[in-house]
């Protein structure tokens, strides 16, 4: 992989589709450079953000750029835009792709959705794949990321990555950033699966450290969910060194530390006995860890893959586990098996 020059092609129109943390985060750092248009479904939401010029709601206490457009009418938010940018949860994407592919064909699209789609099990381009067909011009934005961090312009590194190396180098070179670094990759497939399964491991590292087990314990814990990461990429044709980059091992490691994740939070209360429904109504955000843990449960049985880290957490939110019983299964697991 390879990062992008230092200088930018001009500025291109950029409609960003989400109006949640990551979304405003990232049409926030792209109006540095580019006209940028913020959609949210939420239409009073829409209009408290063009008159403070804040997401109070979702990222307190930034000051979003005085260049930001915002818009509740989708069509209008996607007309005339060189690129569509799809910030909503996974739910969202089937719908937006679709909507989008209506009004403006052709249009280029990437995606900073994170997950397997409930029900379906689709990763991301998979769902893209099918509303958009296959000559779309597409790829997926992802890796270790705090929407915070990134709408302050802290430094933050991530990955662009698209089946079409020419379309993933041309936007690298578009959207790169000196605050917002952009890595061209390929391995679509691999990209996806590390941003996908690190959520259910964050969830499984907020439970061990909410628990007491300490620092060894979630050494072992992430170093063992990278290792699961790794086997169902490579089961789906995706390359074992991506796991090894930011996609992998950087999101892996962001998501089970940082106090800003989310999953890990859900795991630490979790920990502490409260149920998921008043963990997830107390939460404010969406957690893509918990759909997406049974979704990668079901995807490594169908494809022979031993995922026990992954099967714990979807037992503990899904099948009634307790806490303690979930941690107990793993640690009394024969370690002559993966």
């Amino acid at each position: 992989m390879t990062a992008a020059a230092d200088t930018q092609p001009g500025r291109r129109r950029i409609a960003v589709f989400g109006a949640g943390a990551w979304g405003t985060a990232l049409a926030q750092a792209f109006s540095a450079a580019h006209e940028v248009c913020l959609w949210g479904r939420d239409a009073e939401h829409l209009r408290a953000l063009a008159l403070t010029h804040e997401n109070r709601r979702y990222l307190p206490d930034i000051r979003l750029s005085d260049t930001l457009r915002f818009e509740a009418d989708f069509s209008r938010a996607a007309q005339g835009a060189d690129l569509h940018l799809v910030v909503t949860p996974l739910a969202g994407l089937r719908d937006t792709a679709r909507a989008l592919h209506r009004l403006q064909p052709g249009t280029p699209l990437l995606w900073a959705c994170k997950g397997l789609e409930a029900g379906s099990g689709r990763l991301p381009h998979e769902i893209v794949t099918e509303e958009l067909g296959d000559a779309a011009t597409s790829g997926v934005l992802t890796g270790p990321s705090f929407a915070a961090e990134v709408a302050r312009g802290l430094p933050t590194a991530i990955t662009l990555a698209a089946a079409d190396a020419a379309f993933a180098h041309h936007w690298v070179a578009t959207l790169h950033q000196p605050r917002l670094r952009i890595y061209a990759n390929t391995d679509v497939v691999g990209c996806e699966i590390g941003g996908a399964v690190k959520n259910v491991m964050a969830i499984a590292a907020g439970v061990s450290d909410g628990m007491g087990f300490g620092l060894n314990a979630r050494a072992a814990l992430i170093t063992r969910g990278l290792a699961e990461i790794s086997r169902l990429a490579a089961a789906l044709g995706g390359n074992s060194e991506t796991l090894m980059g930011l996609t992998g091992m950087g999101d892996l490691i962001l998501t089970c530390t940082g106090n800003l994740s989310r999953n890990r939070r859900v795991g630490l209360e979790l920990a502490k006995g409260s149920t998921l429904a008043d963990i997830l109504r107390d939460l404010g955000h969406v957690a893509e860890g918990v759909s997406t843990a049974r979704e990668v449960v079901g995807l490594a049985r169908r494809h022979g893959v031993e995922m026990p880290i992954c099967e714990a957490v979807d037992a503990l939110l899904h099948h009634g586990l307790d806490a303690r019983t979930a941690v107990e299964k793993l640690l009394a697991r024969d370690p002559r098996h993966e």
